[in-house]
């Protein structure tokens, strides 16, 4: 199958197309955000193929992933071809909605022409569909091994955009962590997060590591701490827990169907999250245990294999 996908979300990008297609990934003079082509941080497979926005109309495609209301239009434009009419469509959806919870539309709903594919049952859950088709596909990681040493006794997090997204994505409690724990950040646009000397806060920032240099940086550290209040389940915690770290995180989201408790804890006060991150820095035994069944739990409920086989069960049926 040929499919036409853009590169929005590198991380959920790298394990879909690790399946057995054909992608075409549309590329623009300025590699803008409608033309990124391929990755330059994450390992894509040959059948990941950049293909100029100007040459698409000359490409047999089958199928068009969406994963941006816009693309729907920019798709009709760039291939002569409208998705859902004359080319089948999906439209993924990564995130959670930002509107009037629980009450919000979704951009694709009420039509039956491209159904929507959620990566987790509590997206579906939030988002009002109407009557649009909807999937659930799980999120799946390639393993990235065990690597977990644990030999420096901070919490990791991996988040991107922690100062504009702010509550959104826990920054909060990051800094509340901070307060009385050793934090490490890495990610795109963690810089500032600290506040600067005098802070009172233990709290050093990587930016935008590679993601071979974040899968070595990740399981040195203690724990990895996942702070979310509303968002999609992100992959760098699945990518933690197959590193072989243990988890604290909060209990909201998709979170506490992701972490089971012998992988780690899931709490919804503050005060809480600071004692279990303290728990697993006092105690590297029980950490290495924890950690160890987070990479079992993982790898068996968001393995590559059994996500690409999903996908493609679901392919399959769009396109007959």
């Amino acid at each position: 199958m040929r499919i036409l996908i853009w590169h929005v979300h590198g991380s959920w990008a790298t394990a879909f197309l690790q399946g057995g297609h054909d992608y075409l990934l549309p590329v623009t003079p300025d590699r803008g955000p409608d033309g990124l082509g391929r990755a330059r941080t994450w390992d894509w497979p040959p059948s990941a193929v950049e293909v100029p926005a100007e040459r698409l109309r000359e490409e047999p495609v089958d199928l068009v992933v969406l994963q941006r209301p816009h693309e729907v239009e920019l798709a009709a434009r760039w291939l002569g071809r409208r998705p859902g009419v004359d080319v089948p469509a999906v439209y993924l959806e990564h995130n959670t909605p930002d509107g009037d919870v629980p009450c919000t539309r979704h951009p694709m709903a009420d039509q039956d022409r491209i159904p929507i594919v959620h990566v987790t049952g509590y997206n579906e859950l939030i988002w009002d569909s109407g009557r649009t088709p909807t999937y659930v596909v799980e999120h799946g990681i390639p393993d990235p091994g065990r690597r977990y040493s644990g030999e420096v006794a901070r919490a990791a997090v991996a988040v991107n955009d922690p100062v504009r997204r702010s509550r959104h994505v826990g920054t909060d409690l990051v800094r509340a962590v901070a307060a009385e724990h050793g934090v490490d950040v890495f990610g795109m646009r963690v810089c500032g997060l600290d506040g600067g000397p005098g802070d009172g806060m233990d709290l050093r920032t990587y930016e935008d590591l590679p993601q071979h240099e974040l899968h070595a940086e990740l399981p040195r550290r203690r724990l990895y701490l996942h702070t979310p209040r509303w968002t999609s389940l992100g992959l760098s915690l699945l990518e933690a827990m197959a590193l072989g770290m243990p988890v604290v995180a909060v209990g909201s989201t998709a979170a506490p169907y992701a972490v089971p408790p012998e992988a780690g804890a899931v709490v919804t006060r503050p005060a809480e999250l600071v004692a279990e991150v303290r728990r697993l820095l006092d105690d590297p035994g029980l950490a290495h245990e924890r950690g160890a069944a987070a990479r079992e739990h993982v790898l068996a409920r968001h393995g590559l294999a059994r996500f690409l086989a999903d996908w493609d069960a679901l392919l399959h049926d769009v396109v007959g």
